[in-house]
Formats: C-alpha cells, structure tokens, sequence
C-alpha cells in the first residue's frame, strides 16, 4: 500500500463541553474512541455522528469504568476489557454497529472451540533459549523494510500498512518497539509493542514468523523480550488483540500468562476479510 494513502487519522475534537481524541480508521472501516472527558450524552451523540459521515460501519469506545454501564443503556454492547488500560484502571470496549454483516461474525462457535482448546493448554511462563544458529535483538531504523517484506509475506491483508517500510520506519519514530529473530541471512520472526507512554500500557501486535520456523518458540522468545523492554519504561499492563482463528497467537498469549477478556467482532481487515480479535491482557507490575 502505498505510504501517501490516508489509511488512519488520530484526532481530537473539543466542543464546549466535551473532548474526544479518536481515530478515523478507514482501512478498517472503524471509529476508534481512545480516550475522552466530559458529558456522557453529549459524546456519544457526537461519536455516532462522526462515523455516519465517514461511512464507518463500527465504533468502540474505550470507555473508563465509571461510564461503561452509561453507554451499555444507550446500546452499546461490552466486547472486552483492557486490564489495567488506564495507568492501571480498567478500559471497557463498547462497541456498535452501522452494518448487519459487520455485526454478524461468520465463524463464532469455531473460535469458541479454539478458545478452550487453547485454556486448556499447559502455561509455560519460562523464557525459552535463542536458537544457537539465530540471533535476537531489538530492531532498528534500517531495518524497515525488511519487517515490511516479512510482513508482506505473511499477510495477504493487515490492519495497517505493515508491507510499507516508509510506515514501519514511522512507526519506530514514534515510539513503537520491535525485536525480531534472524539468522545469517534471513529475518525470520518479529513482533512489536506500540507503547501509549500517557496510560503505561502497551499493545503487543505485528506478530510474524515464518512458516518454515514456526512451532519453535520464537514467538514466545520475542513476547519475553518486549515485556522485559516494556517493564524497564514503566509500562503497567501489555494487551494484544489475536485472530479468533488462530490457535497458534491465541495459545502463545495464554501460555505466557496473559488472561482472555473479551472477542471483538469483524474488528479489522486481516487475512483478506474482517475477523473476530481475541482481546488478551496482562499485568507488568
């Protein structure tokens, strides 16, 4: 995709009695609230008006304790909760729909099934070895377009534009983290924690290996190293969103600790269509 694309905007909005900071989230046809103050009413009116008008089919709402029971009684529905979101409070995902078909999720009873396969897992919380013939560390600058091929080759479609090195290079000017594992010649595996430095929380996402390298812990290797970068900034609580689907990302969260908390319907465009994330969260303290 090309990088002059406008794929998101984060915004804030201030009325006279109200703000809300949310992004415009056209790839995946969403509204996302990541934070807001004032009168109840007044912004949920407001957040509904700004998605008719950009044709966005969903809304969430990352709603502070107090006032989630206050849009549950306007419609909204809870999805999951960010343990620990805000500077160690709760965060709660109320969500919405403008479309039937992003409301309806096609493989619910599937995921249920992988979900207690998964929560029937052994919990591995040890650290495992790095290969002796790969190398891990943190990533660089110069590494972006590498991490874009990796993720272009993984992804048929992602969430954000993961194949553009221009905006993988982007993403690590403004703060996010990536480890990734390579051998002599190749990058193999990477996952990144985009750090929200505001509410010492960290969403652990842009998970990639090879499937020729898959099954060997690498994953899991890369979890561990973020979490320690994490803990040495300060950062409380790590959330990671998985695709419904996917045993593999669902039971790497699960076996290192991380506890469910909630599935969000059709939330983003990945692997061709939009699909069910598995919210996963975790305390750093």
């Amino acid at each position: 995709m090309p990088s002059d694309l406008p794929t998101y905007t984060n915004e804030v909005e201030n009325g006279t009695n109200y703000t809300i900071m949310f992004c415009l989230d056209f790839t995946n046809k969403r509204l996302r609230v990541d934070d807001y103050s004032g009168k109840i009413d007044v912004i949920y009116k407001r957040v509904v008006e700004i998605a008719k008008t950009h044709a966005l089919t969903k809304v969430f709402i990352k709603s502070r304790e107090v006032d989630w029971q206050t849009f549950l009684s306007k419609g909204c529905m809870l999805e999951g909760i960010y343990k620990g979101y805000f500077n160690g409070s709760d965060a709660y995902c109320m969500a919405m729909y403008d479309d039937l078909a992003r409301r309806t999720s096609d493989y619910w009873l599937e995921e249920d099934q992988i979900l207690q396969q998964v929560l029937s897992l052994p919990v591995k919380p040890d650290r495992p070895l790095v290969p002796s013939n790969m190398t891990m560390r943190l990533a660089r600058l110069e590494d972006a377009e590498q991490l874009s091929q990796l993720y272009s080759h993984i992804f048929q479609t992602y969430p954000t534009p993961m194949n553009d090195a221009i905006y993988v290079a982007k993403t690590m000017r403004e703060g996010t983290i990536y480890y990734l594992v390579e051998t002599h010649d190749q990058l193999i595996s990477a996952a990144s924690a985009e750090i929200n430095s505001v509410y010492a929380n960290a969403e652990m996402t842009d998970c990639a290996t090879l499937p020729a390298y898959r099954n060997q812990g690498l994953m899991r290797l890369l979890i561990h190293a973020l979490e320690a970068e994490l803990v040495a900034r300060q950062i409380t609580s790590a959330y990671s969103l998985s695709r419904g689907l996917s045993f593999g990302m669902n039971a790497v969260f699960y076996q290192m600790g991380y506890g469910y908390y909630g599935r969000l319907t059709k939330n983003c465009d990945i692997y061709d269509k939009f699909e069910d994330m598995n919210l996963w969260a975790k305390s750093l303290k």
